[in-house]
């Protein structure tokens, strides 16, 4: 067998393992992921009705298996996602600088917002799951964040910057996930799933800041 044989069989091979890739790491980031960003920050609005509701709704878990499940649904496409976007961060070849197309923008902040997104949740997941668990002994108390989120600035900036990467991640993710699957294929489609992709960015940045604010609110006033 000849070298141009031989690379023109792994070509094929390499193009179909890459869209196996994208279509994997995009569904995963739609769902289960992408939904349970969304339920996990409407759960934190429970800041708002004080410290048992917000226990109850974010961090206790009725049995062991079920926190074990959650997890795993969670964290599976995570690190599934996480690979499939680094690999793309490789590759990836923004040219808002030679056309100032608001689609090449989009790409850009999508990429920039990967970035911002991995290391924020890297932080969420120390401060409000490893640290508490397996440094403190105990679930992450309601008392503990609402305290930083009043007191310590550097968390508060972390949250509500993170927090608006993860939003606009996600909503643009979306629209991109849509044309993918051939839901956009034509400029007035491509449009409707912008609008549809602001709407859903503005909707769950102010869902996270509210319950960020929530947070906020209470550690000040038990200070």
């Amino acid at each position: 067998m000849s070298a141009s044989t031989a690379t023109g069989e792994a070509a094929p091979t390499t193009a179909f393992r890459s869209f196996v890739w994208r279509r994997l790491g995009t569904i995963l980031a739609l769902a289960p992921l992408g939904v349970w960003v969304v339920i996990h920050v409407w759960n934190n609005l429970a800041a708002f009705r004080g410290a048992e509701a917000w226990q109850e709704s974010v961090t206790n878990h009725r049995h062991p298996i079920a926190a074990a499940i959650t997890w795993v649904v969670v964290l599976t496409p995570l690190a599934i996602h996480t690979l499939w976007g680094l690999g793309r961060l490789k590759t990836s070849q923004p040219n808002n600088m030679a056309y100032g197309y608001f689609g090449n923008l989009r790409y850009l902040l999508q990429r920039i917002s990967a970035l911002g997104v991995l290391g924020f949740v890297a932080a969420h997941l120390w401060l409000a799951f490893l640290q508490p668990r397996f440094v403190h002994g105990h679930p992450e108390r309601f008392a503990d964040i609402a305290r930083e989120m009043a007191h310590h600035m550097p968390t508060l900036v972390v949250y509500l910057l993170g927090t608006m990467g993860v939003a606009y991640h996600l909503a643009n993710g979306v629209a991109t996930s849509a044309m993918a699957f051939g839901v956009g294929t034509t400029a007035r489609s491509q449009k409707r799933m912008e609008r549809v992709a602001l709407v859903l960015f503005v909707v769950l940045l102010a869902l996270s800041w509210g319950a960020i604010y929530g947070l906020w609110q209470a550690g000040g006033a038990a200070a």
